[in-house]
């Protein structure tokens, strides 16, 4: 499986405009093997709130430790940015910051709205952490009025400890569940795979989303960033992804992407 390496001229276009307002993807900070793809087509997941996050969860690669105060103009730059670059829809994204009282949600909120203002005819989907399950912090970002609003479970119940060692598998799908309730809103999550998960425990985590209410799956292959972070346990073949996604559609999903390389935001302004 390869992907193509991104045009030279498409590559500046997008690395420019983020160096510009000095900001941060997730493209390159969780080393997204979409990258090329995306930014040929002029897209990037902005990550707000810095780039280095409170926890340190065994697949990531996102830098962990003591994070730096909200840049105030962040809000703005993010927006200015999507306008330049002249998208129909966005995916934003952070680390998190449980140093903060509310988890950065007032920063988030004022990102949204400073997206609906520059560039109004832009769609946004909020890929957000769990802020600790606090339902006046999550309200904050619904009130924004976002699209889609994503809340990945990453893995499997079982697995959960392991993998994302401060989030609970419990709370993420509570974060699903206030949304999918109080809300409008699409509701989408994404699992890795390739983590020591069984086959019982991928369905498992589909019928406890649904039952969350959430609508958008994505599901893709778990690969190892560095040493330092959880081997590859298994490899799943791109016919198994297939029949993964067939199940989930079966079930009940409004949309499913399902293969080796994707990832959360992965043909995300089809998620709309």
């Amino acid at each position: 499986m390869r992907r193509h390496l991104t045009k030279a001229t498409d590559y500046n276009k997008v690395k420019n405009t983020l160096n510009e307002g000095r900001l941060h993807t997730i493209c390159e900070s969780g080393l997204c093997p979409n990258k090329g793809e995306c930014w040929n087509a002029g897209t990037a997941t902005f990550m707000i709130l810095g780039d280095i996050c409170t926890r340190s969860c065994r697949f990531c690669n996102v830098k962990t430790g003591k994070p730096l105060p909200p840049d105030p103009k962040e809000m703005e730059q993010v927006a200015l940015a999507v306008k330049k670059m002249g998208l129909t829809h966005c995916v934003i994204t952070s680390v998190d910051r449980d140093d903060l009282t509310d988890g950065g949600a007032s920063h988030w909120a004022g990102t949204i709205k400073s997206i609906k203002k520059e560039a109004p005819g832009t769609t946004i989907e909020a890929l957000i952490p769990d802020f600790k399950g606090k339902e006046e912090d999550i309200q904050k970002v619904i009130d924004a009025g976002p699209e889609v609003i994503s809340h990945n479970l990453e893995t499997v119940r079982s697995l959960t400890k392991e993998v994302r060692i401060y989030a609970d598998y419990e709370t993420s799908l509570s974060v699903i569940r206030y949304i999918s309730e109080n809300s409008d809103i699409r509701t989408k999550s994404g699992i890795m795979l390739g983590l020591g998960e069984t086959g019982e425990d991928i369905l498992q985590t589909m019928d406890d989303l649904l039952d969350a209410g959430c609508e958008v799956i994505t599901i893709g292959q778990y690969l190892q960033p560095s040493r330092k972070h959880l081997p590859v346990r298994q490899y799943i073949h791109p016919d198994d992804f297939a029949r993964y996604g067939d199940i989930a559609r079966t079930k009940g999903f409004a949309f499913v992407e399902s293969a080796p390389l994707v990832r959360s935001s992965y043909h995300a302004e089809k998620h709309v």
